[in-house]
Order: structure tokens, then C-alpha cells, then sequence
């Protein structure tokens, strides 16, 4: 195969699945996987796809999020519930990780000013936490996506790589029971897979208005989940689920 049949195959391969690893482009291309990464990092210049960590995800495929302002105002009062309560799960010494949902964003507004080492992609909580000079603060850099004010891409998820934590608080577009977690972008949901990779704790942090939604992009399946804290009252048959999953889910 000619390298531009071969860079036209792999732009195909990741326009038609959305996202793919470099270890099934090796396969598919016949070439070796040092081979595909640079092919990677040459289409990615050329505007042809965005690289990720371990492989490529589709232009075409990338859905628009809610601006961070928009989703500042909404179910604010339920979030702040929210926030409280996750706050209270919080220990001095602990290692966290809050993405760049509202939500965590507001937990972060309410910390008070204890030892801890928080970790975030997200620009609105690491400016939140600025003035709180007894937490430590890391940012994992990367691609800023300004509709979210958050960091995305493949040097956000490699620069995740680095740390474990101890807890980590995130939300979605989306909770699911059947389908699981998910996200309306891909780029938050691959950051967001390699976040639950790094936890000891997983904390879903979900108003009632996600529960029953699908949204485009898988993040994770619900067994990974160790805590669910939210507004939403759900059924004894649901109440049941989470139970033989081994889920504990606080209603605010």
C-alpha cells in the first residue's frame, strides 16, 4: 500500500468508527504501530482527525457540548446539593480528581482551605481553588476545549498516566443502568475513561436530569462506579440493581 492510500485508509477506518487504537490500524494496515503513530501525527497536523491517547478519533464525529456557561445555571440548586454532600466524603490528605463538569466545579467552591492534592482538567476549578493555598493544585494540561473550559486530548489522558488519587468525583451527559455512562464528546469521554483507570474511588456526582439518557459517546459501564450521589429518588427495582452491583447512591 502507498503511503497516501494508506494515510486515505486510515482517515476511512476513523471516520466510520469514530474512534480507533493504533494497534487495530497496525492490523489493518500492515505496517507497524511506530508506523501508524507518526501516519497519526501527520494527519492530525494536516487537520484530518485528533490524535488521542493510543489512538485517533474522527473530526466528523465530535458532537458540540453545552457551553460552561449554560450549564452553570442549570439544576444549579440541585447541583450545589450535590457538591455538599461530596464535599463531606472528602478527608484532609486526600487525593482528588474532579473533572470539568459544573458540578465539580461547585465542589470545589465549597472545599474549605484543607491539605489536599486535587487534580483537574479543568481551568474553572483550578481558578477556583487558586486561593485555597493548603491544596495543592494540578492541572493536566493539554488541548483546551473553551466550550467546556477543560483540557482534552491525548496529552490531557497521557499527563493523567502519571498519578493515582484516591477519589474521584465526575459527572456526564448521561446514567444509564442498561447502557451505562455517557458523554456527548469524545474527547471528554476518553479523558474521563482514563480518570476512572486512575481511582481507587469512583464517584459519579449526576443531577436527576441525567438518569434515563443516552447520550453519543460510551465513557463506562455502571459496575465501575463505586458511589452515586444525586437528586434523583430512584424506584426500588433500580435501588436493587445498583445494590447487587455493589453501588452505594445518596439522594440529596
Amino acid at each position: 500500500m502507498l503511503i497516501a492510500d494508506r494515510y486515505e485508509r486510515i482517515v476511512e477506518l476513523v471516520n466510520e468508527r469514530g474512534s480507533i487504537r493504533v494497534s487495530e490500524l497496525s492490523g489493518l494496515c500492515e505496517v507497524t504501530e511506530e508506523t501508524i503513530r507518526r501516519d497519526l501525527d501527520r494527519l492530525e497536523k494536516a487537520g484530518r482527525l485528533l490524535r488521542s491517547h493510543g489512538g485517533a478519533v474522527s473530526l466528523r464525529e465530535r458532537q458540540p457540548e453545552t457551553p460552561y456557561a449554560e450549564r452553570e445555571v442549570m439544576n444549579s440548586a440541585e447541583k450545589q446539593r450535590i457538591a455538599r454532600e461530596a464535599v463531606m466524603m472528602i478527608k484532609p490528605g486526600d487525593r482528588i480528581l474532579l473533572d470539568a463538569s459544573t458540578t465539580a466545579w461547585y465542589i470545589a467552591s465549597h472545599l474549605p482551605n484543607m491539605p489536599l492534592t486535587v487534580l483537574t482538567n479543568s481551568m474553572k476549578v483550578a481558578s477556583e481553588l487558586s486561593n485555597k493555598e493548603r491544596i495543592e493544585v494540578i492541572s493536566t494540561g493539554g488541548q483546551l476545549s473553551r466550550r467546556s473550559m477543560s483540557f482534552v486530548g491525548h496529552l490531557a489522558e497521557r499527563s493523567l498516566d502519571l498519578y493515582h488519587v484516591d477519589k474521584l468525583f465526575l459527572s456526564c451527559k448521561g446514567f444509564h443502568l442498561e447502557h451505562g455512562i455517557s458523554e456527548s464528546n469524545e474527547l471528554q469521554a476518553m479523558v474521563k475513561r482514563k480518570m476512572i483507570s486512575i481511582a481507587k474511588q469512583v464517584i459519579l456526582i449526576a443531577d436527576s436530569s441525567k438518569f434515563g439518557l443516552q447520550a453519543f459517546t460510551h465513557v463506562a459501564r455502571i459496575g465501575e462506579l463505586n458511589e452515586i450521589i444525586t437528586d434523583y429518588t430512584p424506584s426500588i427495582e433500580q435501588l436493587e440493581q445498583l445494590r447487587g452491583l455493589n453501588i452505594a447512591i445518596t439522594t440529596v
